[in-house]
């Protein structure tokens, strides 16, 4: 089973939109990663119709027809009913046509099948007289009995599906046949697969199509009608009671659609508050119509259900009644095998996602479960991180941004577009004298600072580095910057406090002019000493000069 549906990793972007609408959760997550538990999964698709990112896949079986198409052997295709709402103003006859172009030995229709398997169920309840029967048609809500809700296992019809009574038939009539069938639904692969000797493959519509286009061949618009074909009915929802006589006494009939209302009527049963009952099943919304192929491209409940009803006849198809031992089919429990947490082991991954208190416990199912002690209880089986928890991550965020923004020494202003305070830090409010963040939230920033800058920055969406300004209402210097989120149109202001430093760079620049002046104090004295002491120095020298001179005239007169 684990291969019949498969994830691209590559295209999963961890949104938990698939175990949001994953009934039974049989989704798990790790490394970011969603990987689906095959022992777990219903294969009912739900996945695969609403991952927004294209990230579940199908196994596809084209290329094991191509070749059986190429064998020689007669290859018949066994058609759901359901084709006329996929394929719209299309019948049987020009499907039929199409597919023999396309190396088809033959092409019927899977209500051939259905027609037979509402004959058997009419059987169980006339001659068994059992008290609670479930139909067995839909695979998915077989496998979710059997792996969810073993005590219903006896009231599961054991009858072969519509397709596996189509291929009985055609391979009474043509025993050297190979049957491969084709219709909207991802779990008949897995039917296929599992009971073998009925089905030699399966294609959904969508493969139908690709091979359509590949061979360039065209479906033609004409619906043929005939009376006998009744069991058209039954890819819808209550499709499978139309066709039924329901007429035996004491029995009441009713038929549930998508998983979730299949699931409560199944607790009812467990309950014991049913009994008497047939029940028709079907995991899709709208039955068949609905499937996971058809919804995911195609789906419309209405016109849909106008093209079937529109198709099918008042009457049954001709069939062979088959002895009803080989219509019998067994249902064995499956087991899933995922451990169960003690409540003590719940109550310390509650603690982990910060869920203290009951109050705490929010449920909004934004991981994908319905509520936190599920989604507990997947962590501690290994499905789910606690990092799935949105509120969790984003009182982690808010806890962790609030505990930067409230530290950190630089003043921090957020405004929004209109230019009002969203958001201030203690280190703003020091800057500012406010006393309490009250008394400036929700008020325009006009109030406190000069709107100009901040409109400056808004109009031209270029922010504002590193500027040093003064506030002179608060007798503060700042080093600003202002940047514009675009995407929140957010005005962030980040202001550092330099009032020190541009008093201390001034008191430096003080003590440096004082010091030049006192140092030209000093040169001019000392000039003026130099100058005196020249001056004196010059006289005493002409004065010796003098003398000597006289000397030397006295001396030279001797």
């Amino acid at each position: 089973m684990a291969d019949i549906l498969t994830l691209k990793k590559s295209n999963c972007k961890n949104c938990y939109k698939c175990i949001r609408h994953c009934p039974v959760k049989s989704i798990r997550f790790s490394a970011n990663q969603a990987h689906i538990i095959g022992n777990e999964c219903i294969l009912c698709g739900q996945c695969f119709v609403v991952c927004p990112q294209n990230a579940k896949e199908i196994k596809s079986e084209l290329e094991k027809v191509r070749f059986m198409l190429t064998s020689g052997e007669p290859v018949i295709a066994s058609i759901a009913p359901s084709f006329i709402a996929n394929f719209d103003g299309c019948g049987i006859e020009a499907l039929r046509k199409a597919l023999k172009a396309l190396g088809f030995f033959d092409a019927e229709e899977t209500a051939v099948g259905a027609t037979i398997v509402k004959t058997e169920y009419e059987r169980l309840l006339r001659e068994e007289k059992r008290d609670i029967v479930i139909s067995s048609c839909c695979h998915s809500i077989n496998l979710l009995i059997q792996k969810y809700f073993p005590n219903q296992l006896r009231y599961l019809a054991d009858v072969v599906s519509p397709m596996q009574a189509h291929s009985i038939d055609i391979r009474k009539r043509i025993p050297e046949a190979k049957v491969v069938f084709i219709g909207p639904c991802i779990s008949k692969k897995d039917e296929a697969a599992y009971y073998e000797g009925y089905i030699d493959a399966v294609l959904t519509f969508d493969e139908l199509s690709d091979l359509l286009r590949e061979k360039q061949i065209s479906l033609e618009k004409e619906t043929d009608k005939t009376a006998k074909s009744r069991a058209r009915f039954f890819p819808t929802t209550g499709g499978i009671l139309k066709t039924m006589f329901q007429g035996e006494t004491g029995y009441t009939y009713m038929a549930l659609d998508g998983v979730e209302n299949c699931i409560e009527a199944l607790r009812d049963i467990d309950r014991g508050r049913v009994h008497q009952c047939f029940i028709e099943m079907s995991a899709c919304i709208g039955s068949c119509v609905g499937g996971p192929v058809m919804e995911k491209a195609k789906h419309s409940p209405v016109k849909d259900y106008m093209a079937v009803a529109g198709y099918a006849g008042k009457e049954d198809f001709d069939t062979e009644i088959h002895e009803a031992v080989s219509l019998y089919k067994t249902f064995t429990y499956i087991d899933q095998r995922a451990p169960k947490p003690s409540e003590l082991e719940i109550t310390d991954i509650l603690h982990r996602m910060g869920k203290y208190q009951p109050e705490q416990e929010l449920n909004c199912g934004s991981c994908g479960y319905n509520t936190c002690r599920e989604k507990a209880v997947a962590i501690f089986q290994g499905k789910a991180e606690i990092s799935m928890c949105l509120p969790y991550l984003k009182d982690k965020a808010e806890s962790f941004s609030d505990t930067i923004v409230k530290n950190t020494p630089n003043a921090l202003i957020v405004l929004n577009d209109r230019l009002e305070v969203q958001q201030i830090n203690r280190a703003a409010m020091r800057i500012m004298n406010i006393r309490y963040e009250s008394d400036v939230l929700g008020e325009p920033v006009i109030r406190i600072l000069d709107p100009g800058v901040f409109l400056k920055v808004q109009s031209s969406g270029r922010g504002i580095y590193n500027e040093k300004i003064y506030l002179a209402e608060y007798r503060r210097y700042v080093e600003q910057t202002i940047v514009v989120d675009k995407e929140s149109r957010m005005l962030v202001c980040i202001m550092r406090d330099v009032t020190q430093e541009e008093k201390e760079r001034e008191r430096k620049e003080e003590i440096s002019r004082q010091t030049v002046e006192v140092a030209d104090k000093v040169v001019d004295k000392q000039m003026r000493i130099v100058q005196e002491i020249a001056s004196l120095l010059g006289e005493t020298a002409a004065e010796t000069k003098i003398a000597l001179s006289k000397l030397k005239e006295s001396i030279t007169d001797e």
